[in-house]
């Protein structure tokens, strides 16, 4: 469904019964979070959506957004109460993951629990001198591939699931999956070469302003928090959920062994397991 919330219209799909306690999951597109995924934190509510400039979202132009990233946590925010949801257990992913801890921060009565996947605490650019930057080999070989036609499926889809053998890990690959994602990431978002390079990849973070820092303020979240990250994840290296769960007070570190980017179904009896004690 299409909703308007702080000025822009955001495709929402939810889950399970609007009783139960709510679960709002935070990656580029909702097609990040594949429907098994959902369906399987069972008496849940959950709720996934597109970022402005991603999927079935307002979409503008993510070469030059005209937002920053507190839009993006004030949409998220604004989302929570349009859908009456006083309080939701959220899940950022990725660069989710800094939208979630800024909802964390910012927002701090809307938000039950914090689970932290795949992500760090510094923005996109330079790392702080303590936490690991990009793998610089498996960055070579992930962006020094040619590009594929943004404009056409099966194109996409093989080069997407490239990207996905090359995060993945030694345990966290599965071509059937990442096909899988692929297609439905592509069939969600517009037709573009602009608008398929950011859903697929997110590139509007890479000129979205993400100012300022958060990280100095990460020991003032007062969320039962979960850091889960893969040990192999060659994006975000692993020391950064390290820092995470040393820096938020009380927080819990999940380590996938074998494991890359995301989270991949032979990790999913683990991760739902965490979700839903947490």
């Amino acid at each position: 469904m299409q909703t308007k919330t702080n000025g822009v219209e955001l495709c929402v799909e939810t889950f399970g019964d609007p009783a139960d306690p709510a679960v709002l999951l935070i990656g580029i597109t909702m097609m990040s979070w594949p429907d098994e995924f959902c369906a399987a934190l069972r008496g849940r509510h959950v709720v996934r959506y597109d970022l402005r400039d991603a999927g079935r979202s307002t979409y503008a132009d993510p070469d030059a957004p005209d937002y920053d990233l507190r839009d993006l946590v004030t949409d998220a925010s604004r989302l929570l109460a349009k859908l009456k949801l006083d309080r939701a257990h959220v899940v950022g992913m990725g660069v989710g993951g800094f939208i979630a801890q800024l909802l964390a921060l910012d927002h701090p009565d809307q938000v039950a629990s914090l689970t932290l996947i795949s992500t760090r605490p510094v923005a996109p650019g330079p790392v702080d001198p303590d936490l690991p930057d990009h793998d610089p080999e498996v960055m070579g070989q992930l962006f020094g591939r040619p590009a594929p036609d943004w404009t056409d499926r099966d194109s996409v889809v093989e080069y997407m699931t490239g990207s996905a053998r090359l995060l993945s890990g030694s345990r966290g690959f599965d071509e059937r999956d990442a096909r899988a994602t692929a297609g439905a990431v592509f069939d969600q978002a517009g037709r573009t070469p602009q608008a398929q390079r950011a859903s697929h990849v997110g590139s509007m973070f890479a000129a979205v302003d993400c100012r300022p820092r958060w990280r100095e303020r990460l020991g003032t979240i007062t969320a039962p928090t979960l850091v889960v990250h893969g040990d192999e994840d060659p994006f975000f290296p692993h020391g950064n959920a390290v820092a995470l769960a040393a820096e938020i007070p009380g927080a819990t570190l999940l380590t996938l062994p074998g494991v890359g980017q995301g989270v991949p179904r032979v990790a999913w009896p683990v991760v739902v397991d965490a979700l839903l004690r947490l």
